[in-house]
């Protein structure tokens, strides 16, 4: 199950068996072997890609869940005496902004240090999955106040506005605030279609009654800051995050999206890993 989900999540032979410290042909023929017992394949397999099959789409969430089970029972045992090791996945998004992730993570390695962390970003919607489905102990998101983590258990952690982030030398660049309707004639860079991130916004300026021209589609902050900066558009993004951007100007807006960040974790309860994390952020997992 190890090499599959491996397999699954580096899409190459080669890397899962780097990361699972085995030969590529003793990987492979578990793999091979593990598919023959079930009757299914599990990846297509080409000179070019791997892929997972309908049948390896089906298995795999099931898989990581064995998998944490199996680290959470073996954590358990050693919580007992004290001691709390294993492995952590930790999601977040890229605009966190409600407590200061490498702080956190530097003081939980230094009370932890048995403790495996891997730290991962992806959108609050993928967030929410891969916690359902196991691949993420706890994850970091932001969602429009309008919605909620559905699957798993959470905590809301902070609640924020989004603000005009704009070049240093746009006409509003200098305005003591603005409205979403003064930036209706605005090409914006925003998140992809679907995400949570760029949900506040398209909610925000429907409401409104308000139509805008999102030109450009980004997954990065970086990105979009760098673009905002030239001159290409104009963005939205939280005011708790944005103090840390340079080369751009922002500008507090009336009727602006709102956001809430939320922490979750899995509905099965915490690893002893995942609940010593939770603490840390002054979270009780035994509270509902």
């Amino acid at each position: 199950m190890r090499y599959v989900v491996a397999v699954a999540e580096t899409g190459s032979f080669t890397r899962a068996a780097e990361r699972c410290h085995v030969v590529q042909s003793a990987l492979s023929h578990q793999v091979a072997k593990l598919e023959r017992e079930l009757g299914a394949r599990l990846f297509d397999r080409t000179s070019r890609r791997v892929a997972l099959t309908q049948a390896g789409e089906a298995f795999l969430p099931a898989a990581r869940q064995c998998l944490s089970a199996a680290e959470t029972a073996a954590a358990e045992v050693a919580a007992v005496s004290g001691v709390v090791r294993g492995r952590l996945a930790v999601g977040v998004i890229p605009t966190v902004a409600a407590i200061d992730v490498p702080a956190v993570l530097a003081g939980f390695r230094g009370r932890h240090p048995e403790v495996r962390v891997v730290l991962r970003t992806a959108p609050s919607d993928d967030l929410v999955v891969q916690v359902r489905e196991g691949a993420l102990d706890v994850a970091l998101l932001g969602l429009p106040t309008s919605a909620s983590p559905v699957g798993v258990r959470s905590r809301a952690l902070a609640r924020d506005h989004l603000v005009a982030v704009l070049a240093p030398d746009h006409p509003l660049a200098g305005a003591a605030r603005t409205s979403l309707a003064r930036l209706g004639g605005e090409v914006f860079v925003d998140f992809p279609t679907g995400t949570a991130g760029r949900a506040q916004s398209d909610l925000a300026f429907a409401a409104a009654g308000v139509e805008r021209d999102v030109a450009l589609e980004v997954g990065t902050v970086d990105l979009m800051t760098s673009l905002v900066r030239r001159g290409l558009g104009v963005a939205m993004l939280p005011a708790a995050y944005v103090p840390q951007l340079e080369g751009v100007a922002t500008v507090p807006v009336d009727d602006a999206p709102r956001r809430v960040e939320h922490v979750v974790w899995s509905e099965r309860g915490p690893s002893p890993a995942a609940a010593a994390f939770l603490r840390a952020i002054d979270v009780d997992p035994s509270r509902t």
